[in-house]
């Protein structure tokens, strides 16, 4: 890649467009997506372009890079034509898709909420038709969260099984590179350029896999019905798990990992943040400053409970093959919902989204058409590098719908 821009200019409040565009002069014989349009999260690195990471306080404090993100580089040398950078939660550290320095970008499916992040420009990008793909991350649910909230579907990958080379990191080991699109096929493209063909597993023929449902989980989400009626009519090879997955469990879980994933935000940025001293929105503050506070002996513990909760998980996939489970609680919250109050949802909502993070789980988010005005759906996990067959899974089921 060469004469790329080397600084952007903001053209709409979630999309940093550049103010050139860039010479592709790496060709390959892979042309899969040629003529797709691509937006990406302004934590990727590429050549010759600032990355914020969402924070100006970072983009003032570190060079402008001079190797793309193996991610970006793979799709653009597959064809896609890249539309700009997208903004981001700062460092990637938040659900809501709010930005007090760049804006937050706009939920065109349910204007009076928010768009969900960190993933938030990439997934109103799309949503909005600016571009086909989303490139995002996904630490604690930053591509299944915007994508449930904006009515598309989102993948979570196997963690490790894309390279997280040259973007900014929050917790590696819970960062994956993930995409958001509008819909199926879409994103299978993208799954077949950036999944090595040689990691990829299978447990069994589509047509024979066993999708548990998480029946307690699906009667706790404000859908509840909705999602039950959704898995009844979708599978014919019904498997209820009725109490793999309790919510006792889950927020021991959600504990878990927020531990886990806060010692390790500390060792990645602390050193940074107590030299920079950078301006963060008041909540995330509060999170960078509680990180601060955790202690090696904690996260030890963690990590033992972690082990015991992924022999939990593991147990479940000798009676399923995939879990079926509500992505969030329910629709976005209000763009006026008070602070305490999205930190609490913000708990409920890691309940769900901890599992795959904690497991380093491939995890599927796939959009229904409940109400058109707040966007909601369902998710699919599956056991590690069975990527491909979650996507072929829901193809599907979408078809049995």
């Amino acid at each position: 890649m060469s004469n790329a821009a080397t600084h952007f200019i903001s053209k709409t409040p979630y999309v940093l467009r550049l103010d050139q565009e860039l010479d592709q002069d790496k060709q390959s014989s892979d042309s899969s997506l040629n003529g797709v349009s691509l937006a990406v999260k302004d934590l990727f690195h590429i050549e010759g372009i600032p990355t914020t990471a969402g924070n100006p306080d970072w983009l003032a404090s570190h060079p402008i890079p001079k190797q793309t993100s193996p991610a970006v580089d793979a799709l653009l040398h597959a064809g896609a034509s890249l539309v700009g950078k997208t903004i981001t939660d700062e460092l990637a550290y938040s659900l809501n898709g709010q930005n007090i320095h760049y804006g937050t970008p706009f939920n065109i499916s349910a204007p009076e909420r928010l768009p969900g992040g960190s993933s938030s420009g990439s997934a109103v990008a799309v949503r909005e038709g600016s571009a086909q793909v989303g490139l995002g991350t996904d630490t604690g649910g930053s591509i299944r969260v915007p994508a449930s909230y904006n009515g598309l579907f989102g993948l979570r990958p196997t963690h490790g099984r894309i390279s997280c080379e040259h973007m900014v990191s929050l917790a590696p080991s819970f960062d994956t590179v993930g995409w958001i699109t509008r819909d199926l096929s879409t994103l299978d493209k993208v799954a077949q350029v950036l999944l090595n063909k040689d990691d990829e597993q299978t447990s069994c023929p589509v047509k024979d896999a066993k999708i548990g449902f998480a029946e307690e989980l699906a009667a706790q989400c404000e859908y509840g019905d909705a999602l039950s009626s959704a898995y009844n009519k979708m599978v014919k090879r019904q498997c209820i798990l009725s109490s793999g997955l309790s919510s006792d469990l889950l927020t021991q879980a959600s504990g878990t990992f927020r531990i886990l994933q806060g010692y390790e935000i500390w060792q990645t940025h602390g050193q940074w943040i107590t030299k920079q001293k950078p301006t963060f929105a008041p909540d995330i503050q509060e999170r960078f400053e509680w990180c601060a506070t955790i202690t090696e002996k904690q996260q030890q513990n963690a990590k033992k409970k972690q082990k015991e909760f992924i022999s939990h998980i593991q147990h479940l996939f000798s009676q399923c093959d995939v879990i079926f489970l509500p992505t969030t609680p329910g629709a976005a919250p209000l763009i006026n919902t008070p602070s305490e109050q999205l930190a609490t949802y913000r708990n409920k909502l890691m309940n769900l989204t901890c599992i795959a993070g904690l497991c380093g789980l491939p995890q599927l988010h796939i959009p229904l058409a409940i109400n058109p005005h707040a966007p909601m759906g369902f998710s699919l996990i599956g056991q590690k590098n069975h990527d491909k067959q979650l996507i072929e899974i829901a193809r599907m089921l979408l078809e049995n719908e």
